[in-house]
């Protein structure tokens, strides 16, 4: 197997120095705990903890070597500036990279549709296509997905990410996407930002990175669709638009398939296509669209695609379903407890209110976080999605989501808690054979916790509860 990188590529790409014998690396990473065989480690400085501190952990655990800005025990190269020396390793990941570079960023989505389009492409090229780690989409976590993608790679996927304007702008031209997508626009991050168009002016930087004769990729079920068409002209040699209506590529047809998800038959730039997705609600055939629109621009194969998107297994946080045993017998977890932001939230309160056979529909909800004066107006705003999911009880965590509890004026029934720990005793003395329920809310709230209770520790939320009215 040839090495992610040799000890002369490092140093000749950060201008550092070597130090102790010459190695060769199959990873790299900046978390200890992700630490495998032949990895490099990469000691960040940050301001809780200091990377050099875990450097022993790292060797311990398999490092072959350290990226540092201090001499460590062990083999490792000696930069002036880790962070730096970071980018510089992406830069020359980037430039060594000979394949098709697709970059996908949005307000809602962009994680969900990177790993659709990853799947898609996989398919078809098996073992050449790269995607970004985990979300990591910002000023670290791009320059980290760069550095492990391996020099023959076909395809790489990659997620950008930003809280303010400026920050996809840097990004981008450190991916150099030969295709550049925006999922969507929505009032995340507004309290940064102040105003949709300027959400939708930050997202639209990604187009800035473009190579030439790259394609710009633009949702067009959105207001802002005209500006980020005027803003893509300026940097793409092509434009798509993907959606409803008049979109380039665009949902003919789509109803619910027979276990769960959408049957689509779409239009796109050359044909037609019919397939099935096995992830459910209208959020995802739209997600769907802008993947295939992507496929086709970099040339794979769209009915290979086709059959990845119906392959495609639920994501943790991102939809994943659990199918809990309780007594008499068992219930449907959604777990969308990764993120949240209003179109999010009124996407996946609609797949709820969509599903079949199910006795009841309940709903943990979280604060969504990152909407600053406008915070109280969305959560009450999210009201009408509840009432229309048909949402029989409702579990509301922390005093952010009590506006939404005075927009309901006791249409559904209403629970509250304090924080995550309450919400889990709550549900778990809720739920009964036959529920549905969907727990979301912004990662930083920690609902992934009550999911990981619920699901790995059924016996114990359940224990002792009796039967269930």
């Amino acid at each position: 197997m040839t090495a992610l990188w040799t000890s002369g590529e490092i140093v000749a790409a950060t201008g550092g120095t070597l130090h102790g014998d010459p190695f060769e690396v199959s990873g790299v990473t900046f978390d200890s705990r992700e630490v495998e065989h032949d990895w490099l480690f990469v000691a960040m400085p940050g301001t809780v903890a200091d990377g050099h501190d875990f450097v022993p952990k790292a060797f311990a655990a398999g490092a072959a070597a350290a990226l540092v800005a201090k001499p460590v025990e062990g083999p490792h190269v000696l930069v002036a500036d880790v962070p730096k020396a970071l980018t510089d390793l992406a830069i020359e990941a980037r430039r060594r990279m000979s394949g098709k570079v697709l970059g996908v960023t949005g307000s809602v989505g962009k994680t969900s549709t990177k790993e659709a389009l990853y799947v898609a492409l996989e398919r078809f090229a098996k073992g050449k296509v790269h995607r970004s780690v985990k979300s990591y989409n910002n000023h670290t976590g791009v320059p980290l997905s760069l550095a492990r993608m391996p020099r023959d790679s076909e395809f790489a996927v990659l997620e950008m990410g930003m809280n303010r304007a400026g920050e996809i702008a840097a990004l981008t031209r450190l991916v150099r996407p030969h295709v550049a997508m925006i999922t969507t626009i929505a009032s995340a991050h507004i309290e940064y930002l102040g105003s949709m168009e300027a959400i939708a002016d930050a997202k639209s930087e990604i187009f800035e990175g473009l190579e030439p004769e790259g394609i710009a990729i633009i949702p067009e079920d959105t207001p802002y669709r005209d500006r980020l068409v005027k803003t893509a002209r300026r940097f793409a040699d092509r434009t798509i638009t993907f959606g409803h209506g008049d979109a380039d590529v665009a949902a003919i047809h789509a109803v619910r398939a027979d276990k769960g998800g959408s049957l689509v038959t779409a239009r796109l730039m050359e044909s037609e296509l019919t397939y099935t997705i096995a992830q459910r609600g209208d959020h995802w055939v739209t997600n769907s669209l802008a993947v295939l629109a992507a496929v086709e621009a970099v040339g794979a194969d769209l009915a290979i695609a086709g059959l990845a998107l119906a392959d495609m297994g639920g994501l943790k946080g991102r939809g994943e379903r659990h199918r809990l045993a309780i007594d008499g017998g068992n219930f449907m977890l959604i777990d969308e407890s990764y993120n949240a932001n209003p179109a999010s939230m009124a996407a996946t309160l609609k797949a709820l209110g969509e599903e079949r056979d199910v006795v009841r529909r309940i709903a943990v909800l979280g604060p969504m976080r990152e909407l600053g004066g406008h915070a109280d107006e969305l959560h009450a705003g999210l009201a009408p999605a509840v009432r229309e999911a048909r949402v029989d009880h409702l579990i509301l965590v922390g005093e952010e989501m009590r506006p939404l509890e005075d927009a309901l004026n006791g249409a559904v029934a209403v629970e509250r808690a304090a924080n995550v720990d309450e919400a889990t005793e709550l549900l778990a003395g809720l739920v009964r054979p036959g529920d549905a329920v969907l727990v979301k809310a912004s990662n930083s709230i920690g609902l992934a916790k009550l999911v990981e209770r619920m699901a790995g520790g059924t016996e114990m939320a359940f224990a002792d509860k009796g039967p269930r009215t």
